[in-house]
């Protein structure tokens, strides 16, 4: 294979995004050490891999084409300004997931809602549109099986944890195809900047 071809195939793989909150070290190793018990206690060694984030949009888009998102979500990250979560307690999906409750929602929805403009540029096609987040949380474990969800909720539901924790910068995660985890592909500073934005090249 010529490598003008190889390099026309690497510029249509498609990659695995996550645009993520990211705890400090402190709390997410507090976080971690939690879904360790759990992991151990019910048999659910996912539960202990998993990072400690809040997810903000999940999507798939073509590798050459992180260049440009990574170029819009600097501008965006740098006019957004810092502010604090508060997280307090457990939540659950019936029957299979268990989660940190994020208590402090609306700045979050407001930044997800800020970023939908950018949506043309985290889908493929109209069949692949990014997931944006509307209800924030901090994933325990999930995919858990009926006696997992069961005992595990039990426990969790009357368990006290609370946490609280400075957003100031965003993460952008990527996993290719054959990959098991994400790996970090750039770090967002939230700068309060006034930001002038070009709209007509947002989306050349």
């Amino acid at each position: 294979m010529r490598k003008s071809d190889q390099s026309v195939i690497e510029s249509y793989i498609i990659a695995d995004y996550l645009l993520v909150i990211q705890p400090h070290e402190a709390l997410g190793e507090e976080i971690a050490g939690i879904k360790k018990y759990f992991a151990d206690t019910y048999d659910c060694p996912a539960a202990a891999t998993g990072k400690s984030n809040i997810t903000l949009v999940r999507f798939q888009q073509f590798e050459m084409m992180e260049q440009k998102l990574l170029h819009r979500l600097q501008l965006f990250a740098a006019g957004s300004e810092a502010f604090m979560v508060e997280l307090h307690g457990f939540g659950s999906f019936p029957t299979h997931s268990i989660y940190i409750n994020v208590t402090t929602k609306t700045q979050i929805v407001e930044l997800v809602k800020a970023l939908r403009p950018m949506q043309q540029l985290m889908k493929i096609d109209k069949d692949r549109k990014p997931h944006f987040i509307t209800e924030p949380y901090i994933t325990l474990a999930r995919k858990l099986l009926p006696w997992q969800y069961e005992k595990g909720w039990l426990e969790m539901s009357n368990t006290h944890f609370s946490g609280r924790f400075m957003v100031n910068h965003l993460l952008l995660l990527r996993k290719r195809e054959g990959e098991k985890w994400y790996a970090t592909v750039k770090r967002f500073g939230l700068l309060n900047k006034k930001v002038t934005v070009d709209q007509g090249r947002l989306f050349n």
